[in-house]
């Protein structure tokens, strides 16, 4: 069987290295903002571009601490407006409704999934306040667009960044375009952790300062709290976990890559719709990392049986539209035709660091001799 994602493998390139790192935090005795956390923090801010980088619990958590913390500094108000868009996962919305603002779905541009710059502005309103751009699947959104548009209107931005470790525009890395990014190392990310963790990355002092205090339950100083806070934090040995997993990510997204580059080359198949290129994604100067190598096809639960059938594993992301989902029952007046066809029609394929070109190839293949009743 090709799986779509051999974590096994993926950390087993590291493992003693892995071990290394937890022996050394369980035989500090200190597992909580510590010495790891502090240079993981410091070598993503690094690695991102930014001043700031502050480790939480996970990356919803890194989402919905940002929207607190500017609730809190009073730049947002409760049923204030965030544009978000309309075909992502549900933990983008969720972090603009845990606060007690109002989401407001924005249709993607097919060619790139990502949030449409024009359909953005179309839906502006007096209370609109934030855009929540998500680079999907590894790709970053039109950001110099996106902070274009921000500025005319006055809005802040907050990038999800869960999917685009390391993705860019003309150098740019994603977490350092917006006001402010969250993170998610989920262990199935480019780049994971070993159990749940995020991060949040941004250039405002104020603002890093606040979301220091509101993940430690609101205090800056032990016992004394300015704020009714949480507990998200990123632990001892998580921090160790990811700080030896960053050293590889460049590797792995190289790897990605010719993954990619090898299905888009090599997919002919006109019953299956591949990625669109753009000047941002070539092989040798890419921004986009390659989260997940999705496609479109109008029969796309027959491809993924064929596939199956072949001892291919794929994934659907995602098989519902937010708008669709039973705790966002309000959003059923909505009409959003484009995201509702790529959830109907998207596949993911098998891409990973441990996934071997030989293996792709094999993809490839079974792709290509995929026959469809709808053509």
């Amino acid at each position: 069987m090709i799986n779509f994602l051999d974590l096994k493998t993926i950390n087993h390139a590291c493992r003693d290295e892995l071990i290394r790192a937890c022996t050394r935090v369980i035989d500090s005795g200190w597992y909580i903002g510590g010495n790891e956390l502090q240079q993981f923090e410091s070598s993503y801010a690094e690695y991102c571009g930014t001043k700031h980088c502050i480790g939480v619990a996970n990356g919803l958590d890194a989402l919905v601490l940002v929207i607190r913390a500017w609730k809190e500094l009073g730049y947002l108000s409760e049923g204030d407006e965030v544009l978000v868009p309309s075909n992502t996962y549900i933990a983008s919305i969720l972090a603009i409704s845990e606060n007690g603002l109002t989401p407001v779905l924005v249709e993607p541009d097919l060619a790139t999934f990502n949030m449409c710059p024009v359909q953005a502005e179309n839906v502006i309103t007096s209370k609109t306040k934030a855009i929540l751009p998500v680079h999907l699947y590894g790709r970053l959104a039109d950001m110099p667009a996106l902070m274009s548009l921000a500025e005319r209107h006055d809005l802040l931005v907050l990038e999800d960044s869960a999917q685009s470790h390391g993705a860019s525009i003309d150098g740019q890395k994603a977490g350092n375009w917006g006001h402010a990014s969250g993170f998610s190392f989920y262990p199935g990310k480019n780049l994971g952790a070993l159990g749940d963790a995020g991060a949040i990355t941004t250039n405002d002092d104020l603002l890093a300062s606040t979301l220091r205090a509101l993940r430690n339950y609101g205090s800056h100083e032990k016992y004394k709290n300015d704020y009714r806070g949480i507990n998200s934090r990123l632990d001892e040995i998580q921090a160790a976990m990811l700080s030896v997993k960053l050293k590889y990510l460049d590797e792995q997204t190289n790897h990605r890559r010719k993954i990619a580059d090898l299905y888009t080359k090599h997919i002919n198949n006109p019953a299956i719709t591949l990625p669109v290129a753009s000047e941002f994604n070539s092989l040798e100067n890419s921004s986009h990392v390659w989260h997940v190598y999705t496609v479109l096809c109008q029969d796309r639960d027959a491809l993924q049986k064929h596939l199956l059938a072949n001892n291919i594993q794929t994934l659907i992301h995602y098989p519902i539209p937010p708008h669709q989902q039973k705790a966002y029952s309000e959003m059923v007046k909505y009409s959003l035709p484009i995201s509702e066809m790529i959830h109907s029609q998207i596949l993911s394929l098998p891409i990973g660091p441990g996934l071997l070109l030989e293996e792709a190839s094999m993809v490839v293949a079974a792709c290509n001799s995929f026959q469809s009743n709808m053509t």
